[in-house]
């Protein structure tokens, strides 16, 4: 890895953060709050929340197992997402290299930053090759995106083949691990001192029940987490949200029975779709998802529509050709999807 202050954008690396009220006696206690021009009314919402969310990453940090200085949290995984190009690239400038088909936001967000985004497929089986994704870069290439379980795909992309990124390639490393409660293989955030270039990113969207509260994770070295802090907004997660997130990590047992039911339900749901005379190939998944390739990707999603019915029609995405991506939902809405397509009945092609 190059040193940090190299793969920092100049002006970031030199930035003096904004010094928000409540940083400024941490540590020491206080019950007069007189400095951050709040109104003393409307008890607890007249408060700024903690800017470093602490209470919070202290309950994080034992459930995923890393250290509290190791944990940045922003409103959704977007914002880490946005802040690595606004830490790590100058627009214009710099590159990003990416495993594609992939989330869509990793290039959403270098469009936004003017940063060159170079996409490189998957094979055949979903999987990524180290080597091209390797070679797709040059000097200004400073990031590499990962996603593992992958989305729209559903799969792991392959250890070995990951770790050779991390070992050779120079620049920040980002995997993204949104749907790694629902895989077996052990997480790449429990391996972050033996990677200083690695970013983890994780969410409270999927498996933890809470996509409301807009509660994302990024899991890195001390020195990455505090650039990611210098750029933020001060106050970025509100009290609300920390409340939210504290209060479902006291409830950790209901989130593992939550995840046994919905793999319980994956299997289950994957095996009927396949056997639905519309269904070519259900894809091998470590999500909570599936990705399937039907008989008319397009005409069995707008039926579904007029169903009442949502799916994700994935067919214009690269290597997704009549796609359908499905999310395992409860077993009576399962029960509802498999219904309606037992019922799908195309249109015979008109005669000439």
């Amino acid at each position: 890895m190059k040193p940090l202050n190299e793969l920092t954008r100049p002006n970031i690396w030199a930035l003096k953060p904004y010094s928000s009220a409540r940083d400024e006696y941490s540590g020491k206690e206080a019950s007069v709050f007189l400095d951050a021009n709040e109104n003393p009314y409307n008890t607890p919402n007249n408060r700024y929340p903690d800017p470093l969310q602490r209470e919070l990453k202290a309950l994080i940090a034992p459930a995923k197992g890393v250290r509290t200085g190791q944990i940045f949290l922003g409103n959704g995984s977007d914002e880490a997402i946005d802040l690595v190009y606004r830490c790590f690239t100058c627009p214009g400038k710099d590159n990003v290299v990416a495993i594609d088909p992939t989330y869509g936001m990793y290039q959403v967000c270098a469009d936004i930053n003017d940063v060159e985004y170079r996409p490189v497929r998957l094979d055949e089986r979903f999987q990524l090759s180290a080597e091209r994704l390797l070679a797709a870069g040059d000097e200004r290439t400073k990031v590499i995106w990962i996603c593992s379980p992958n989305n729209p795909t559903g799969n792991l992309m392959d250890r070995q083949e990951v770790l050779q990124v991390l070992r050779e390639f120079q620049g920040i490393v980002v995997i993204d691990e949104a749907y790694s409660d629902f895989s077996s293989e052990r997480p790449f955030r429990l391996e972050l001192d033996e990677h200083p270039n690695l970013i983890v990113l994780n969410t409270f969207s999927k498996a933890w029940g809470c996509a409301a509260i807009r509660l994302g994770m990024a899991f890195a070295s001390e020195a990455i987490i505090g650039i990611l802090n210098k750029v933020k907004y001060p106050y970025n997660v509100n009290r609300l949200t920390q409340e939210a997130a504290i209060g479902q990590l006291e409830q950790q047992h209901e989130v593992r029975q939550w995840v046994t039911t919905l793999l319980e339900e994956r299997e289950r749901l994957a095996g009927e779709f396949a056997r639905l005379p519309l269904c070519r190939t259900v894809f091998p998944t470590d999500a909570n998802f599936f990705l399937a390739r039907v008989t008319d990707a397009t005409a069995i999603y707008r039926y579904l529509v007029d169903a009442g019915i949502i799916v994700r029609n994935r067919t214009n995405v690269t290597l997704c050709q009549d796609c359908l991506r499905v999310t395992i939902g409860t077993r009576p809405e399962n029960d509802a999807l498999l219904e309606a397509l037992r019922k799908w009945n195309p249109e015979p092609p008109l005669n000439n």
